[in-house]
């Protein structure tokens, strides 16, 4: 049997693509696990515990991405051996890898230093690109309330161009000027990460 696990970090984002993607893959949807409004470096993830918890020897254990799973290498390996106890093999966007066998552990490990590098590597960049904004004086405004991910999801609705300021501020909670704050350290954000703003699925 096929156990799905999905995970996104903010209530604002949505778990649905990922859920998609693991039913097309063969998860029964009734047995696609969800952890909505998560981090992946919290160690609270009720989902995940029943995801793993419902798992049998032979089963495999699908996620859409490796981070889905967690944004710590520490953490991910926990998580791999809990999954390799009960004698459950891990597919990572289809591909099998089984954890209790060395060469399915090291490229599991693998991915897990790259996955935490990378979400280092953005932190770092952002924090470089942030001071040197509010240094130049780009950034202004009071201490921002949205996170780095729903920041993001807010830029790419602006962008969108379909919904007014005042929705927007009214869906957020936020001031037009801390809201025009948090769209322009979104940017900044996007442009240290390389990456083109997305919902995290």
């Amino acid at each position: 049997m096929k156990i799905g696990y999905a995970r996104c970090s903010t209530v604002r984002q949505d778990t649905a693509v990922q859920v998609d993607l693991l039913v097309k893959a063969g998860v029964d949807r009734d047995m696609v696990y969800v952890d909505h409004g998560v981090s992946g470096r919290q160690a609270r993830r009720p989902g995940l515990d029943n995801a793993i918890n419902a798992a049998r020897a032979g089963d495999v254990f699908c996620v859409t991405k490796l981070d889905r799973l967690s944004r710590s290498a520490k953490d991910l390996h926990e998580t791999v051996e809990r999954i390799a106890e009960k004698g459950v093999s891990l597919s990572i966007d289809g591909q099998v890898y089984d954890p209790a066998d060395p060469m399915g552990k090291m490229f599991i490990g693998i991915l897990a230093l790259m996955a935490e590098f990378e979400s280092d590597l953005i932190r770092s960049r952002t924090r470089d690109a942030v001071a040197a904004a509010t240094a130049a004086g780009k950034m202004k405004g009071r201490p921002h309330k949205l996170s780095p991910e729903e920041r993001a999801y807010l830029l790419q609705i602006y962008e969108t161009g379909q919904f007014k300021i005042e929705t927007l501020c009214k869906n957020t909670g936020l001031k037009r000027s801390s809201l025009y704050t948090n769209i322009q350290l979104a940017r900044i954000e996007r442009e240290a990460s390389g990456r083109t703003p997305r919902v995290e699925n």
